[in-house]
């Protein structure tokens, strides 16, 4: 007979410079793990094709993300390259709550603003390049971006790197099953840590009663 244990869910937290395969490697942990979610952030940016509202982003104008930080309805907000970014806060609240993990695809500054408030909830991994020259031709490979774009993702991607040591785990994106595994790994171990198991005090009773 399957035994349930109540437990609190966490944030996962995936970050990496631009081209990294970030975005890559969330799809497959999601199609692959069932109990986790993926975070919907609000962004001013424009949508890409085949982006939807409410599936990839939120999609806001500036003044009305500015209204959302003022009502505090954002667990955490950024500005990168330009545009905005932040994660509505009640979703990720219930979800913890109730037991269900939470990806976030978010930059090192969100990292840090998640982790101030949910410190205890929160498991960061940082996603490296092989190498620089590897990153810049994986973002040529897109053909979706002017020279001057990817000029300035490449300095972000320099800035972006030097917060790696704020991360829990550093996982260096070299072969990208590889990288899903190791990833996919850290998901299940952190799930075990007894401070997410707040069940397993009364699970212990029951076993020790026969």
């Amino acid at each position: 007979m399957s035994v349930e244990i109540a437990r609190r869910g966490m944030c996962l937290v995936l970050a990496a410079a631009p081209g990294a395969g970030k975005t890559s490697v969330s799809r497959a942990l999601l199609a692959t793990e069932p109990d986790l979610s993926l975070s919907v952030s609000a962004t001013t940016r424009a949508p890409r094709p085949n982006e939807q509202e409410g599936v990839h982003y939120f999609f806001r104008t500036p003044e009305a993300f500015d209204a959302m930080v003022a009502a505090d309805e954002l667990l955490e907000h950024a500005r990168f390259l330009g545009r905005a970014y932040g994660t509505p806060r009640a979703p990720v609240e219930a979800a913890l709550a109730a037991g269900r993990d939470v990806l976030f695809d978010i930059e090192w500054q969100g990292h840090r603003q998640v982790k101030a408030i949910l410190p205890e909830d929160v498991v960061g991994i940082f996603l490296l390049p092989p190498s620089l020259p590897d990153l810049e031709a994986r973002l040529r490979g897109r053909g979706q971006d002017s020279e001057v774009e990817i000029a300035r993702r490449m300095a972000a991607a320099r800035e972006e790197i030097t917060h790696w040591d704020e991360f829990d785990h550093v996982v260096v994106n070299r072969d990208f099953d590889a990288t899903v595994a190791q990833v996919r790994a850290i998901l299940h171990a952190a799930r075990s840590e007894r401070r997410r198991q707040p069940g397993m005090a009364g699970f212990i009773t029951r076993l020790l009663a026969g």
